[in-house]
């Protein structure tokens, strides 16, 4: 990924992912190369789920889902608005189990996500988004992704940022919205309380803007999910690194999932839906071909969700 030409972008914070389509295009691009091409079975049409769909997924033969910016590997949406990773390889299964066409709109923000959600304009998240027992409040959640929350740094760790404890007077970028923006927040006043200087906290649309923002030198650090923080380091090597690998960071177990309105009846027929996926081999498939094994959770769970510490 070339952040040259779009250094210049990262100059102001919550930026929406829409001026990136380039960026997004390329990306997008490295995955259908570098994911090997692992065979992914073709689902059977499961007569009892579909049976079991909300009327209205039933007669229009579609189910809606809100896509949230870009998350590579997960997904990116390309300038012709297809999704590719492993959320594409996802929807086609659960489309064919639940005999549907998955339909997915790109939405820039998590919040706006979420809203479209209770709103009703959008039947599911297929995601994966973090679990948290306050998103619970309005919203379920169909867990199959176990997460991690690192630091992307700059080439050496030359400001030497290994954890939470080093992020004091530092400009650390992250998600709008999400739950590594309420933990660096929530350690920035730890460090005021010691004594020490903030953090200073820069919170972008988009995960693409957030890396940039470290690699063009507005932000020390990029706080975020390990899955997608590899991926833009992999991209990045001569000038990105991870840091705090293998560490809590302010964190309990962090489960990621397919979000829906709450009690929607649509839930648990995704529940089961993953629970076919898991068995007959798909969603090992799946993660293991886009480089995600070390993300995969032992067994899909509604609202496994735990707070941060």
């Amino acid at each position: 990924m070339n952040f040259k030409k779009l250094a210049v972008a990262a100059a102001s914070p919550r930026l929406s992912v829409q001026p990136f389509r380039n960026v997004v295009a390329a990306a997008a691009l490295s995955f259908a190369f570098s994911a090997f091409a692992a065979g992914i079975p073709a689902q059977k049409l499961d007569k009892s789920l579909h049976a079991k769909l909300p009327a209205s997924i039933q007669k229009s033969g579609v189910l809606r889902d809100a896509v949230n910016g870009s998350f590579p590997p997960y997904y990116v949406v390309t300038p012709e608005k297809k999704i590719q990773g492993a959320l594409s390889d996802f929807s086609k299964a659960l489309g064919e189990i639940l005999g549907v066409r998955v339909e997915h709109t790109n939405i820039p923000s998590l919040s706006g996500t979420l809203i479209g959600l209770q709103s009703g304009r959008y039947d599911i998240s297929i995601g994966p988004i973090g679990d948290f027992p306050n998103r619970e409040e309005k919203n379920d959640f169909v867990d199959y992704v176990q997460e991690y929350v690192v630091f992307a740094v700059k080439k050496g760790n030359p400001l030497k940022i290994n954890g939470l404890e080093d992020t004091c007077g530092r400009r650390i970028s992250v998600m709008a919205g999400g739950s590594a923006e309420r933990v660096i927040k929530k350690q920035s006043d730890a460090c005021v309380k010691a004594g020490k200087k903030p953090v200073t906290v820069l919170s972008y649309d988009g995960q693409t803007t957030s890396a940039l923002a470290v690699r063009s030198g507005r932000a020390d650090a990029f706080f975020s999910s390990q899955a997608p923080l590899t991926y833009f380091v992999s991209q990045n090597k001569a000038y990105l690194e991870l840091a705090a690998v293998g560490k809590k960071n302010g964190f309990n177990d962090l489960y990621q999932g397919a979000v829906l309105p709450k009690n929607s009846a649509l839930t648990p027929v995704v529940l089961e839906a993953f629970k076919i996926m898991y068995k007959n081999g798909t969603y090992k498939a799946i993660m293991e071909k886009w480089g995600l094994g070390r993300n995969m959770a032992a067994h899909p769970g509604k609202n496994m969700g735990i707070d941060v510490k």
